[in-house]
Order: structure tokens, then sequence, then C-alpha cells
């Protein structure tokens, strides 16, 4: 099942379901909680901006979870263990939201297509076996980066953290099998990443195990599972954002997460 959440023409947030017939109706319930038609369609006019799909309380990340990614980082050695690092909820974005280079870190602006997890349930010392129960389901992400700060800070909390670096959307995907998904970015119509979930060195469920015996993951989290290569940085030469691109984030089975940057 689509999950989506929109504002509608009286100001007012609410959430929808695609159907099979890629037609919307209006849904009762809120994520990460259940969520039920209420069989009134819902047109295109009725949507005036898209929401995230979620709040949630904490965004968590993964670097370095795709082998290529790690190759094209002239990394030898793939991680032992995840690589996990925050983002803060502030960054959230909406399908359709504008991506703002912040004044202080404009230069260099990346793009990491990502799949992300949302937590069903309260999670904490769970077994990778187990980790499907607490998974509610999937969405696209895009973890924006600031590659200068980045590069320059002993962690990456700054470089993820800025105001809109954290798109996600459009919707959330709440019966997926995360593995052999296909995940791809395009910038101006150009494809730059392009690749498949079956490159991640740590699969979701083992993901939510582990964070979960360092965390207690609360219902709503999200978890963003690291991006394959292509990024701009590692390019030659570089593509980094500009005023006026078109980014776009499309997993198989989930949809297309469209921003602008400004």
């Amino acid at each position: 099942m689509k999950i989506f959440r929109y504002i509608d023409k009286q100001g007012e947030s609410q959430t929808a379901i695609l159907k099979p017939d890629n037609t919307m109706e209006l849904a009762s319930g809120c994520v990460p909680g259940p969520v039920t038609s209420t069989g009134k369609e819902i047109f295109a006019d009725d949507i005036v901006s898209y929401l995230p799909p979620v709040d949630p309380p904490n965004i968590i990340a993964l670097g370095l979870n795709y082998s290529e990614h790690v190759k094209e980082f002239d990394r030898t050695n793939s991680p032992d263990t995840p690589v996990i690092f925050m983002k803060s909820t502030s960054s959230l974005n909406c399908h359709g939201g504008k991506i703002v280079r912040p004044g202080v870190a404009p230069a260099f602006i990346d793009f990491e297509a990502e799949l992300g997890i949302v937590i069903g349930k309260k999670a904490s010392n769970i077994d990778p076996e187990a980790a499907h129960k607490y998974i509610y389901g999937y969405t696209c992400v895009n973890d924006i980066t600031a590659r200068d700060c980045q590069k320059h800070d002993v962690q990456w909390v700054r470089a993820k953290s800025f105001d809109t670096f954290c798109p996600v959307g459009p919707c959330i995907e709440t019966d997926l099998n995360p593995v052999g998904l296909e995940i791809r970015s395009t910038l101006n119509g150009y494809v730059m990443q392009e690749s498949n979930t079956t490159d991640m060195i740590f699969k979701p469920d083992e993901i939510v195990s582990f964070i979960s015996r360092c965390m207690t993951l609360l219902p709503g989290t999200l978890i963003l599972t690291g991006t394959p290569p292509g990024v701009g940085f590692a390019r030659d030469p570089k593509v980094l954002l500009q005023p006026g691109d078109c980014i776009r984030i499309e997993i198989s089975g989930i949809g297309t997460l469209e921003n602008f940057v400004v």
C-alpha cells in the first residue's frame, strides 16, 4: 500500500492511499499507525502540496553501504559494521520541496539516492530475523550533503543537517521486499546513479537490528540505508547542485522523489 501525506485546499494535513488503478483515496489514520481508505476519491487539484510521508522523531543514516560506492571513494575495505550518523529532523523536506543551498556552505552541495526505512513500532535489541516485524514501510530519500563541511569536520552531522537537506517521499510503500530494488538518481534528466539494493553491504534487516542495539528505535524513525556510486563529488569533473537544478530519486516499487534547487 502506498501512503501519501499532503496539504489540501483548506490548509489541512491529509493522508491518502494510492489504489491499484492509480486513483487516490482519502484515508483515515496516520503513519506509522493503521491507515485505511475512506473511499472518497482525491483529484490532482485537491493536493496543494505534498508533505513528508512521515514525521520522524529521529533520522539515522548509513555511510559507505554500497560496495561500489566504497570503491569510488578509493577505500580498499568495506566497513565491518554499519557506519551510522544522524541528520537533524529540521532537515526534513518533501516531494516537490525546494532544496536551499545554505549561505555558509553553498559551493559543494551533493545528492545521494537512498532507500529509506520507516520504523513501525518501538524496537530495542532485536535480532535481524525479527527486524521485518518492526518495519512499517519504505520510501525514497535524497541525503543532500555539503561536501566541504563533510571534508572539514571530524563527523558528518553539520554537512548533512542543513534545512531542506533531507527530501523524503513521495510516499511510503508498506508492502515491499527491499532486496533487488532498482535505485537511480537523475539530474536535469541525466542519469547520475544507477544501481540495485543487492549491492548493499548491510541489508535492511541487519541495519535495523544493529541500530536497535545502539539506541531504541521509536515509531516513525527514518533510517537512510546508504547511497550507490555516482555521487557528484566523486565524478571527474565534479557535478554539484546548482540553482535551478532538478534532482530526482527513483526506486522501483516506490516511485519518484523530485526536488528543485534554489
